[in-house]
């Protein structure tokens, strides 16, 4: 919903505070109103409220993306629970309903990224029966760099 985008931006800054990367996150909640709710939606999200107060603790940010081996996937950026609220089974609330949306939109398989480091998401999906691939590299080009872009030979 609309009306959530505040939380859901702070959840996405408290990622990035705990992934040390504060300054990389360039996204407003103006920006993700157009992106996700304009006159062609990227992406969809679902959250998770604390029944008492009604405040958002956890969300799960997804898009389609699409496989030439697989077909239509659904790509999970980011599954964030805040940190007082985690190990309380939200995060596996939030994962459930990626399950759900992958399956109604019948989409062959999910994928998501989890940095090296962060112990606890990996021992997370583990436990889910995930699949963590240690053979591919991840490659990114930012702004800057597709600002300064070459084209042509």
């Amino acid at each position: 919903m609309p009306e959530d985008l505040l939380a859901v931006h702070k959840l996405i800054i408290e990622l990035a505070t705990y992934e040390k990367a504060e300054q990389e996150v360039i996204t407003t909640p103006e920006q993700m109103l157009r992106d996700g709710f304009g006159e062609n939606p990227v992406f969809g999200f679902y959250v998770a409220q604390v029944e008492e107060s009604k405040s958002i603790v956890g969300m799960a940010l997804y898009y389609t993306r699409y496989s030439t081996w697989k077909g239509r996937c659904l790509y999970l950026e980011d599954l964030i629970v805040t940190e007082n609220h985690r190990g309380k089974g939200i995060g596996k609330l939030l994962f459930d309903a990626i399950v759900r949306e992958c399956l109604q939109q019948n989409m062959n398989m999910i994928t998501w990224q989890v940095l090296h480091w962060n112990t606890p998401a990996i021992e997370f999906y583990k436990r889910l029966g995930a699949h963590l691939d240690s053979e591919w590299l991840n490659g990114k080009l930012l702004r800057p760099q597709l600002e300064q872009w070459s084209f042509g030979l």
